[in-house]
C-alpha cells in the first residue's frame, strides 16, 4: 500500500540538500559540521581560529573558547540565529562529543542537534498534542508532539526528557505509565539561518487518566487530545510541524501493525 501524498512530502522535505554549497567543518580530526566557503574565507580573513585545508575548514584550536568566538563573529555579522546564551553539545557522527557551542551558531556551522520527543497517549488510546506558543521563533503556532527540545550540553538523553516533560506539560516521567522508546528521526534540510541537521530521540508514554497537562515555561499555547482521525486529518491539513507530523505519522503506522 503507497504511503499519502501529504506524507510523501514531508519525507522529501525532512531529506533535502543544502541551497548553496557547503564544506565540511572539523574539530581535531572529526567532522563536527559544514560550512558555506564564503563564510569559512571571511572568518579566515577576520584573524579566526580557521582554516582551509584539503576541502575542508578545519578550526585550529580544539577547545570551546575557539568555537565560541565562531560563535561571537557571526553573531557579529548577524549571521547567527536567535542568541540564546544556551551551549548545545558539539558531537560528531559516531557520537563523540567534542565541546559545546552557543544554539544560535549550530545551523549556520551545520552543526548536529539532538532532540527529544514524546508521544503522549491518553490510557484509550488517543494522542495528546500541545500547540506552539505563537511568539516562538520557529513555527509559532503549529501543532506539535506534547514534549519535544533540544539537548543542551550538560544533559544526557533523559535529563533532557525529564527536563523537557516538565517544562512544556508539568509532568515528571515517574508519572508516566508505559515509557518506551519509539525510535529516531533525521531531518536535514536548508533553514534561514544555514543549514539545519537534527537527530531526535524518540519515546511514547501514556498519561494517567485524569491528567491535564500544564505547561510551565510560556512556551506552549495549548494542548489538544486526539484521535487518530482527527490527528491524521491534521497531519494532512499541514497544521503540524514538520518533526511532529513525521513523528506522529510513525506512531499511527505502528499502532496499524499491532
Amino acid at each position: 500500500m503507497s504511503e499519502p501524498d501529504w506524507l510523501a512530502e514531508l519525507r522529501r522535505r525532512a531529506a533535502q540538500p543544502p541551497l548553496r554549497p557547503r564544506e565540511p567543518l572539523i574539530l581535531g580530526r572529526a567532522e563536527i559540521g559544514s560550512i558555506e566557503p564564503a563564510i569559512g574565507e571571511r572568518m579566515a580573513a577576520d584573524g579566526l581560529p580557521l582554516r582551509h585545508e584539503g576541502g575542508a575548514w578545519q578550526v585550529t584550536s580544539h577547545d570551546d573558547e575557539a568555537l565560541a568566538e565562531l560563535a561571537h563573529w557571526l553573531r557579529a555579522q548577524d549571521l547567527a540565529g536567535r542568541w540564546r546564551d544556551e551551549l548545545l553539545p558539539v558531537i560528531d557522527a559516531a557520537g563523540t562529543p567534542h565541546g559545546a557551542i552557543e544554539r544560535a551558531a549550530v545551523r549556520p556551522l551545520g552543526i548536529t542537534t539532538h532532540a527529544v520527543h514524546l508521544v503522549g497517549r491518553h490510557p484509550d488510546g488517543r494522542f495528546w498534542v500541545q500547540q506552539r506558543a505563537w511568539d516562538k521563533a520557529t513555527d509559532p503556532g503549529m501543532w506539535d508532539t506534547l514534549v519535544g527540545g533540544l539537548m543542551s550540553a550538560d544533559e544526557t538523553v533523559r535529563q533532557t526528557l525529564e527536563r523537557e516533560t516538565w517544562e512544556e506539560a508539568g509532568l515528571h516521567l515517574a508519572e508516566l505509565d508505559a515509557l518506551q522508546p519509539l525510535g529516531h528521526l533525521q531531518i536535514r534540510r536548508p533553514v534561514s539561518e544555514g543549514y539545519m541537521v537534527e537527530r531526535a530521540v524518540l519515546f511514547q508514554a501514556v498519561l494517567p487518566r485524569n491528567a491535564m497537562p500544564q505547561n510551565q515555561d510560556g512556551e506552549v499555547g495549548g494542548f489538544a487530545c486526539l484521535d487518530a482521525v482527527e490527528l491524521r486529518e491534521g497531519l494532512a491539513a499541514g497544521r503540524y510541524t514538520l518533526e511532529a507530523a513525521l513523528i506522529h505519522a510513525h506512531a499511527l503506522e505502528l499502532d496499524e501493525r499491532r
